[in-house]
């Protein structure tokens, strides 16, 4: 017996000239023919007795399904079309050979743009949720970040132009050109920086929808493994000859675990949460990123070095960072200086200096007053003000009982970390070009070092002592230094955001380590086939079940036979 070739290229063979049309049914029936590749076969046997067989299994229908289909139809008339030739082309049905290119072209290409837009996301959410690809973005936003703490950043250009020059670049290649043009000096707002944030910020998004949920929807479904074979496959199996599935379930739930029966099998698990966890540490990153670039963006700032005594408007003093920043109406707040003064280690060291201020509104009254330090900022409307240095900007003295007077103090370069300050008291005609006086020297504002007027050394007093000093008969009494406390200025919108997103890893990150166990169980005749898995803490998970099947009671005959009644039941 040969199978008949139905190729659409065979050349049509003269046995069968004509095609034959067989119209169904003839004859009332009450069985329905059933036509599928397995139950329907078309052979060619030898044309010598019959031209062709046909064999065709139908399945018997009864009666009420005969009626059934006698409502939908009275009759339905089929054509079964048997010819050895091929069916005939496209251009034959659709009416001419002009349409019939024409419009399968059409079709081919609409299908084409169509299936390629709805490929097209799923072909983006698989490149985004690679692997390698995260963590090259990981990689390449710490290199930047790396990069932002070596480069000074927010100097001026000359900064950059003497620091990075073209004549002697760094590493043979990097000069001011690639600072000033990759947005270098203001790396944290830079656009190549943000993108890698959104790009990395988009991978974690895209691996959560393709990987963890659905990982989630699955664990969460109520999974019954009907086989003990099914069972025997898992990480861990055993079998407990003379045992109770409810008896087992019982001692799962008195260990955690959420068990669920179905007939003679059993479904439990634990640990659910650790399932949930990898999406909520892609949400903390995400919430991390946010906060970040929203600091980068948003944010005023600004510094200030303000003498006590005086007043500066906040307003004035802050910048936009990014060109997210608005400012808000807390940028019209003054703030007055009280009071600044430092303590000292037994050394003489500065152990800490203090600014005292006051926040005064738009009508000059006090909202707020604290003394801010080191560490010890003061945070009103959005805006946090920083201690973070100190100068002397006077000395407050009396000229043989005359004064006071106050003298500007300069700062003097000198090497190394320590702070030299000075100034000049003339002595004489002070409109003389050749105006002589005497010179004084602070380190700090505990104790000032006094010269005559030929440089030679007169003596140390301190302010608080008031005490006078002659020199080159003049009485001189240093009443007062007076201090200049440095303050910085931020508003930064991130900073509760950010402090979400960490403390949401911290809790996240801790509750991935909890281990999802899985057990099943299925209760042949006496016996009780259990397996499971899980996915961490493999070593310890077999241990565990053991412990728990130690458990499970063992059954006597005479409640066999009622366990196994109520099984079946």
């Amino acid at each position: 017996m040969e199978a008949l070739n139905l190729n659409p290229t065979t050349t049509p063979k003269s046995c069968l000239p004509k095609t034959y049309f067989l119209k169904a049914p003839l004859l009332p029936c009450t069985f329905k023919p059933t036509v599928s590749p397995h139950n329907c076969q078309i052979h060619r046997r030898s044309f010598k007795k019959t031209p062709f067989s046909l064999t065709t299994a139908c399945k018997l229908k009864t009666p009420q399904d005969n009626k059934k289909n006698n409502t939908k139809s009275n009759k339905i008339a089929k054509q079964i079309i048997l010819s050895e030739g091929g069916p005939p082309p496209l251009a034959e049905e659709s009416g001419g050979a002009g349409g019939s290119e024409e419009s399968p072209a059409k079709l081919g290409s609409g299908s084409g743009v169509m299936g390629l837009v709805k490929r097209l996301p799923r072909r983006v959410l698989s490149v985004l949720s690679y692997l390698p690809l995260a963590i090259g973005e990981m990689f390449a936003i710490a290199g930047l970040m790396a990069l932002g703490t070596f480069i000074d950043q927010g100097e001026a250009p000359d900064f950059y132009f003497d620091k990075y020059p073209e004549s002697n670049p760094v590493l043979g290649i990097f000069t001011w050109r690639w600072v000033l043009t990759l947005g270098f000096d203001h790396m944290f707002t830079s656009p190549i920086f943000l993108a890698l944030l959104a790009l990395l910020g988009a991978s974690l998004m895209a691996c959560t929808y393709t990987t963890q949920i659905p990982l989630v929807k699955v664990a969460r479904r109520w999974n019954f493994l009907q086989s003990s074979e099914a069972i025997n496959k898992q990480e861990f199996s055993e079998s407990l000859p003379r045992a109770s599935i409810q008896d087992l379930g019982v001692v799962l739930m008195g260990a955690g675990y959420e068990v669920f029966l179905k007939g003679p099998s059993l479904y439990a698990f634990r640990g659910l949460a650790g399932r949930f966890a990898p999406i909520g540490v892609h949400l903390a990153m995400l919430l991390i990123m946010v906060g970040g670039t929203l600091s980068a963006t948003g944010s005023f700032k600004g510094t200030v070095t303000v003498p006590q005594g005086l007043n500066f408007v906040i307003g004035d003093v802050m910048g936009p960072i990014g060109f997210l920043s608005k400012p808000t109406e807390a940028f019209n707040t003054e703030v007055h200086v009280n009071r600044f003064y430092m303590t000292y280690y037994d050394s003489g060291e500065v152990s800490q200096f203090y600014t005292d201020l006051s926040l005064l509104d738009l009508e000059g009254k006090e909202v707020l007053r604290k003394t801010i330090s080191v560490n010890n900022p003061l945070r009103y409307g959005g805006i946090t003000i920083y201690q973070t240095d100190w100068s002397i900007s006077a000395l407050q003295v009396l000229k043989n009982n005359e004064g006071p007077f106050n003298l500007a103090v300069a700062p003097l370069k000198i090497n190394g970390d320590k702070k030299l300050y000075g100034t000049f008291l003339p002595v004489g005609d002070v409109n003389s070009p050749d105006v002589k006086g005497i010179s004084m020297l602070a380190r700090d504002l505990q104790s000032i070092v006094l010269y005559d007027q030929e440089g030679k050394f007169a003596g140390i007093r301190r302010p608080s002592s008031k005490l006078p000093i002659e020199i080159d008969g003049t009485k001189v009494v240093i009443v007062d230094a007076i201090g200049s406390s440095g303050l910085d200025l931020k508003t930064d919108p991130g900073v509760p955001v950010v402090y979400a997103g960490f403390g949401a890893l911290m809790l996240t990150t801790c509750i991935s380590f909890l281990s999802h166990s899985q057990i099943w169980a299925i209760q042949d005749g006496t016996a009780v086939i259990v397996g499971g898995k899980t996915n961490r803490a493999k070593g310890e998970f077999p241990e565990e079940m053991n412990r728990l099947l130690d458990r499970v009671p063992e059954l006597v005959n005479s409640s066999l036979s009622r366990q196994s009644d109520s099984i079946v039941g």
